[in-house]
């Protein structure tokens, strides 16, 4: 279905005036809720885009004036610059869901949260050794935030499908606030990936592509309006037997890295082994006059 012109802009005008709502909306309930005590990150990031949005979208209307040729400057650094700063927090809000549902275990939480951090690290030397650095100085910061924000999309893919496969075994409900961030950029990645695989190959698709890419950012708002705005479900304790694996490997992962108590072992003062050595003898000499005195 083919939009003219004015209508596909009056329409994206009104996708990004409710997307925009919707940030606003979650920021509020997130902190009327006090959730950034438990997700500082989330809340971090929240802010950034409540913050960040007004300004770029008054900054790229401006520059399209005719008397704003200056202000693209100003909307190209800024836009960049948010975009970067919300990949770095984007990791920092992944590592913080994945220690919420490994709380329960705080052995493997522990090893867990190394593991991933190093896992972290590995995607993001990848990304940029794949690089091609076409261009050179500040303009070089797109294909670096690019190139972040797509290992930071995979992280979170494979977060939710961690979350998805273990939450029997940590006993995550799907109503849980970690699973609930999780399940949103999860949607908001695979929009991503999906909307950059369709545009080379079907350009003359490109306007309804973006409704529908609009339509799916929506989707993952809306998702955490309905987790911050209705209470989470309690966590249930923990239940396991002695014997069950994943019992021992938490014993195990909590025993890493501990050396244990250290016990000071005092050697025996001298005058003590003496006399110890003087109760023997007295007891040697004492059986031997007994011996003598009974033959006699």
């Amino acid at each position: 279905m083919a939009f003219s012109p004015m209508t596909s802009q009056l329409a994206m005008s009104a996708l990004s005036v409710t997307e925009f709502s919707l940030w606003a909306l979650i920021g509020f309930l997130f902190w009327n809720r006090k959730l950034y005590r438990r997700f500082p990150f989330m809340g971090a990031y929240l802010g950034l885009r409540v913050a960040s949005m007004p300004m770029l979208l008054a900054a790229l209307y401006m520059s399209t004036q005719p008397w704003g040729h200056d202000y693209y400057k100003l909307y190209f650094y800024a836009y960049w610059a948010v975009y970067l700063a919300s990949a770095v927090l984007l990791l920092l809000v992944s590592v913080e869901v994945f220690r919420s549902a490994l709380s329960a275990l705080p052995g493997l939480m522990k090893i867990g949260i190394v593991i991933f951090r190093w896992a972290i690290l590995v995607s993001v030397v990848l990304t940029f050794s794949s690089i091609s650095f076409v261009h050179h100085g500040i303009a070089a910061v797109p294909d670096v935030a690019i190139g972040l924000m797509r290992s930071v999309s995979v992280l979170e893919l494979c977060l939710l499908a961690f979350l998805c496969l273990s939450m029997n075994a940590l006993r995550l409900s799907i109503r849980d606030m970690a699973f609930g961030i999780a399940l949103g950029f999860g949607v908001m990645s695979a929009n991503d990936f999906v909307f950059a695989a369709l545009i080379p190959r079907t350009p003359s698709m490109t306007a309804n592509l973006q409704f529908i890419y609009e339509a799916m950012i929506l989707v993952s708002l809306a998702i955490w309006v309905s987790y911050c705005a209705f209470p989470e479900a309690a966590r249930k304790p923990l239940m396991m037997p002695a014997n069950s694996t994943i019992y021992r490997w938490n014993e195990i992962a909590s025993a890493l890295g501990h050396t244990g108590t250290q016990i000071a072992v005092q050697q025996p003062a001298n005058s003590f082994f003496l006399t110890d050595v003087e109760k023997v003898v007295e007891k040697v000499l004492t059986r031997n006059l007994k011996g003598r005195e009974s033959e006699s």
